[in-house]
């Protein structure tokens, strides 16, 4: 809701700066978003005349004009515009000036080979409303030098405010103004609004079909009217807000939707055929809307319509074809209710967004249908003449009376500060409530252009507001002697920390159905009938998912069709093996396919970037880590363990013993691609978060095993011939069994099959390090340590140290 400082005077009698005013909006709930100051944003700029316009050598559509800015002598500007033509008074902007909608600081330059010293400006580039088409051309009379925005009263600071949608008084100027006045920023100036006496009764007559869609109408004929340009005054109330004149009659209408809340509509009473109906619109009806856009209506649309046809969609926006123009004479002035959550339902249908609809959706108030029509009367009487009407009412013109006993003590129960009836009775009577009694419980009569407030708490909220939430004690809640508990379960906890530790490692997160159909629900071990959708949106979308992987394998499908073959996601989520609470469970899956590896974040065995089985193992590892998963009980288990999903020699299982299998990884199965409708390679990991074991909740007496130490490590490579049934994993163990303490870590980081090696036989490397605890160790001791695990390895394993 923006408006002018000018124009919250015209209802707001105070002497308050306009940052006093701004604050004491946004303490009673009418935050400001902004203030506008065009007068020093368009400060720069100043009033020209073309002295001459010929035109360029070098360009159709342009021209090299002489222009009088009111210097010594006059400038070379090249322009585009093609209303630039020799005596035109336009806006002038000088070398260094910057153009606010252009975002953009002008600068001597040559165009086309000829040079421009400045320019000439459109309404759109100063960020006004656009009123023709080129340079804005100004009165003959204008002042040359002058500065455009103190010639044409744009010192008129405009503030923008943010309404919540409870506040459907504050659409219009006065309710902000009202609202100031009881928070003692002034007075609220009477404007009363005198009948106007009609003089002949109206010859057009309203059926309202369905009371429900509109509660009250009420119109009036006013002949004779000399339809033109409105004020100055209201042009420039209008245009401080973005909005652009039209004339007279329209500007009417907009200026009351955004001075008083309240749209009205006028029609061309000449282009109306007979009496208008108020009705559901029929299926298939057609709009030409004053937009310039034709809507193809149905019968959920509410209509004002003639025996022709429809003319307006009530309470949105008019129709062209009864739209007012200069050569209007007679003109029917609406003023209506509608059902609020009708015109929203349209609003949304249609897609249209106008002034009228975010009020009359909102509420406006009933009690002015009436009064509106009377000062739209007033303001046609003066500005275009006419003889009014007598005025047509079809319904209730007053709304509901609403009256609520409202007990003071309401005050420090719910808002802990104490106010007294006396303060209690002022806040209230100057925001248009009426307060009745002196005792501790009060009645308080409702206005009507609050219909937001409905019970005693609505009443407190107002009291309090208005006296001030800064005026609310600090109270701190209670804790008690007890601990608090953690506020996130440690499933939420697990979550969170997947989430982070797999968006580290470089997988970007996707969010996949939680349906998938039957057939891939079977091949990841679901399928039963109490997991299928009694009534699914889709025949792809029956069952739901015992597992991530299908989602997140479509997803990398779909962008590998789109030439995104390099990709790697991941999701954290639900996962459904019954139809028990408990078989509800929290997965963490992920998928790589191409390109996508692991290979930056360390060294990779394969000296490829191509993903591989290590690779989702190593994601799958990172996920147990963040989650507090005892590492060190962790084993790798292939064979019949593995879901037929996976490639039976290219994938492991994650077990802490056979009772409790984690998670998986490794490769797809070809059979599972083919199922899925996906390319191959890809490869994948599962993680079941609820199957990782709670930590330990009382402290024990063990000593941390780790600390920090201040020698620095040794790593040795060791490259071992063994046969290649035996596992990588037994080489690693074999290695950390030489001394717990002093080895910290062993990680493979080559495996060789080929020339050199026997066909039976594989080479494994792996790198070992070495962390000293309290001293620095000899060259002997560390050969001693790696004879050590040599003899082990080869005492486990059957190989030997490669040569």
């Amino acid at each position: 809701m923006k408006f002018s400082l000018s124009w919250l005077k015209d209802h707001l009698d105070t002497d308050e700066s306009l940052e006093r005013l701004a604050d004491k909006l946004t303490m009673i709930g009418l935050e400001v978003e902004g203030i506008e100051d065009k007068a020093k944003l368009l400060k720069p700029f100043s009033i020209a005349q073309i002295i001459s316009a010929e035109q360029h050598p070098n360009a159709d559509r342009l021209r090299v004009c002489k222009v009088d800015t009111g210097a010594a002598e006059p400038l070379q500007v090249v322009c585009g515009a093609p209303n630039a033509r020799a005596g035109l008074k336009t806006v002038f902007a000088a070398p260094g000036t910057y153009i606010p909608a252009k975002d953009f600081t002008i600068s001597v330059g040559t165009i086309r080979g000829v040079e421009s010293q400045g320019m000439m400006c459109s309404a759109g580039e100063l960020a006004l409303p656009d009123g023709i088409d080129g340079i804005i051309e100004l009165p003959t009379d204008a002042p040359v030098g002058v500065s455009y925005a103190e010639w044409a009263k744009l010192g008129d600071p405009v503030l923008d405010i943010n309404l919540t949608p409870n506040r459907q008084d504050c659409a219009g100027v006065r309710g902000i103004a009202r609202d100031l006045a009881a928070a003692d920023m002034g007075r609220l100036i009477d404007h009363a609004i005198k009948p106007i006496r009609g003089e002949f009764p109206c010859p057009v007559k309203v059926a309202v079909e369905d009371d429900k869609l509109c509660p009250g109408f009420a119109m009036r004929l006013v002949r004779g009217v000399k339809n033109g340009p409105s004020p100055e005054w209201l042009q420039q109330r209008l245009t401080s807000i973005g909005l652009r004149p039209i004339n007279a009659l329209v500007d009417i209408t907009n200026y009351l939707t955004f001075d008083r809340a309240r749209p009205l509509h006028v029609f061309d009473a000449a282009k109306v055929k007979g009496d208008l109906t108020v009705r559901h619109a029929r299926d298939g009806e057609t709009l030409l809307a004053l937009d310039g856009k034709t809507y193809t209506l149905d019968s959920k649309v509410c209509v004002i319509a003639d025996e022709t046809g429809v003319e307006s969609l009530a309470g949105i926006m008019g129709g062209e074809a009864s739209g007012c123009s200069n050569e209007t004479t007679d003109v029917l002035i609406e003023s209506a209710l509608w059902n609020e959550i009708n015109i929203a339902q349209t609003g949304r249908r249609l897609g249209i967004n106008s002034d009228a609809r975010y009020r009359f959706e909102r509420g406006v108030d009933p009690a002015f249908m009436v009064p509106g029509l009377e000062l739209a009367t007033k303001l046609v009487l003066e500005f275009c003449g006419g003889s009014p009407s007598e005025i047509v009412v079809v319904g209730n013109a007053f709304g509901d009376d609403r009256l609520i006993d409202f007990p003071l003590a309401e005050v420090k129960r719910l808002a802990g500060i104490d106010v007294a009836l006396p303060e209690a009775r002022r806040i209230l009577s100057r925001l248009g409530f009426m307060v009745a009694g002196s005792g501790q419980t009060v009645k308080v009569a409702i206005p009507s252009w609050r219909s937001d407030v409905q019970g005693k708490a609505d009443i407190v909220e107002e009291i309090v507001r208005i006296v001030g939430v800064d005026k609310v004690p600090l109270t701190p809640f209670e804790r008690g002697d007890a601990p608090r508990k953690p506020v996130l379960t440690p499933i939420q906890l697990r979550t969170r920390r997947a989430k982070r530790a797999l968006a580290a490692r470089g997988l970007v997160e996707a969010v996949t159905w939680s349906f998938i159909s039957k057939p891939q629900a079977e091949l990841f071990g679901g399928g039963q009938p109490e997991l299928a959708l009694a009534n699914p949106i889709a025949a792809d979308l029956s069952d739901m998912r015992p597992s991530l992987l299908p989602g997140l394998i479509a997803a990398a499908q779909t962008n590998a069709d789109r030439g995104n073959s390099d990709l790697a996601l991941f999701e954290v989520g639900q996962v459904f093996k019954g139809d028990r609470p408990q078989d509800q469970l929290v997965a963490a899956s992920g998928v790589r396919h191409g390109f996508a590896s692991s290979a930056g974040l360390g060294r990779h065995w394969s000296g490829s970037a191509a993903a591989d089985a290590l690779d989702v193992k190593a994601d799958a590892f990172a996920v147990l880590a963040a989650a507090g998963c005892p590492m060190q009980a962790l084993q790798i288990v292939t064979g019949k363990a593995l879901p037929a999903w996976l490639h039976p020699g290219r994938s492991g299982a994650i077990q802490i013993g056979p009772q409790n299998v984690l998670g998986y990884f490794g490769e797809l199965h070809p059979r599972a691609l083919e199922a899925l409708h996906a390319d191959g390679p890809l490869l994948a990991f599962e993680v079941i978060l609820d199957n990782i074991p709670d930590g330990k909740q009382k402290p024990t007496r063990a000593k941390p095993t780790l600390e920090l130490s201040a020698f620095h490590p040794v790593s040795r490579d060791f490259a071992f011939i063994v046969d290649r049934s035996v596992r990588a994993g037994d080489i690693v163990r074999a290695a950390q069994a030489v001394d717990k303490k002093l080895i910290t870590g062993v990680s493979v980081f080559d495996v060789y099959e080929g020339k050199g090696i026997d066909e039976a036989k594989k080479s494994v490397a792996i790198a070992v390090t070495i962390q000293p605890r309290d001293k620095t160790l000899t060259d002997q001791e560390i050969d001693a340590i790696g004879s050590k695990i040599v003899a082990e390895v080869t005492k486990k394993t059957g190989g030997s140290l490669r040569g």
